[in-house]
């Protein structure tokens, strides 16, 4: 069982703390553990119950009617709510159905989604902040790897899809070369900027994972591409740093890369740091790097 501090049930819930400790003590439906050191922590349960009850508090439900609700009628109260609900709840939705292993349900929220807001913007907004929250998952071990691979699987099919549905670009549009650097093999953000690229009208060469760096510089060569792209899982800063610049100088090409949130003190006109898909989406309708 794993156990989930207050300020890890915070990032993931957007409950606040101080909400958190007037429901203990209003509440008979929230009871955290406490630690021989009296910390608050809270169990797998309590964090789906809290996930639960924060999409119907979205939705305007009473926490005096939610505190009288059994653990199966928040379920129900909660599918039916996502009917109508908005993105930040559909994420937390995702979150459930992840750890809960339901296909179904993941399934489910996925394809009502697209229906109701369309395939790019459930892309950008609903799987790309819920591929945010787990990585928080994934940082602090609260999911098992079967978990994760689970959410990602179902992801990349439905983005593989996507994309398959997409006409190729013709020669004369902008082109981007995307890839993965050796080591890095974590493809789902990759595989999203290629829908979005694809999407927009962009010519894509798509080289996929742990390619080495003398094949992108070739590449590079043979395609002139506007762009290079790319995403990093290392949070070390010095290597994704030496990385970055390497890719930038050696293929004489603007780089653009994501993944991990490390800051350049040194300005450079070459690399760009996205902080998320609309970033990209913003350089690839103006053709420009974000100054």
């Amino acid at each position: 069982m794993s156990s989930y501090s207050m300020a890890q049930v915070v990032t993931l819930t957007g409950i606040n703390s101080h909400t958190l400790r007037k429901w203990e003590s209003r509440y008979d439906f929230l009871v955290p553990e406490r630690t021989d050191t009296n910390i608050r922590y809270y169990t797998d349960a309590q964090l789906k119950k809290l996930l639960n009850i924060s999409i119907l508090r979205s939705q305007g439900v009473r926490l005096s009617a939610i505190g009288k609700m059994s653990d199966e009628e928040i379920h129900k109260k909660v599918s039916e709510s996502l009917i109508d609900s908005n993105q930040d709840d559909e994420v937390k939705a995702l979150i459930l159905s992840m750890i809960n292993l339901d296909e179904q349900e993941f399934d489910n929220i996925v394809k009502s989604q697209i229906i109701k807001n369309g395939i790019l913007a459930t892309f950008t907004e609903v799987v790309y902040p819920f591929l945010h929250k787990v990585g928080v998952l994934w940082g602090i071990n609260k999911i098992m790897p079967a978990q994760e691979h689970f959410a990602s699987n179902l992801i990349r099919q439905k983005i593989c899809s996507a994309i398959d549905l997409l006409p190729i670009a013709p020669k004369n549009a902008p082109k981007i070369i995307m890839f993965l650097a050796e080591g890095e093999n974590h493809e789902i953000g990759l595989l999203l900027a290629n829908f979005v690229a694809k999407k927009l009208g962009w010519r894509v060469y798509y080289l996929g994972q742990n390619v080495p760096h003398e094949n992108v510089q070739t590449m590079a060569g043979l395609v002139k591409p506007d762009f290079l792209l790319t995403f990093f899982v290392t949070t070390t800063p010095t290597l994704v740093e030496e990385k970055v610049f390497r890719l930038s100088s050696e293929a004489n090409t603007p780089l653009l890369f994501s993944g991990s949130p490390i800051k350049f003190e040194t300005k450079n006109n070459m690399v760009t740091y996205l902080e998320s898909p609309k970033d990209l989406i913003k350089v690839l309708e103006t053709g420009l790097p974000q100054v």
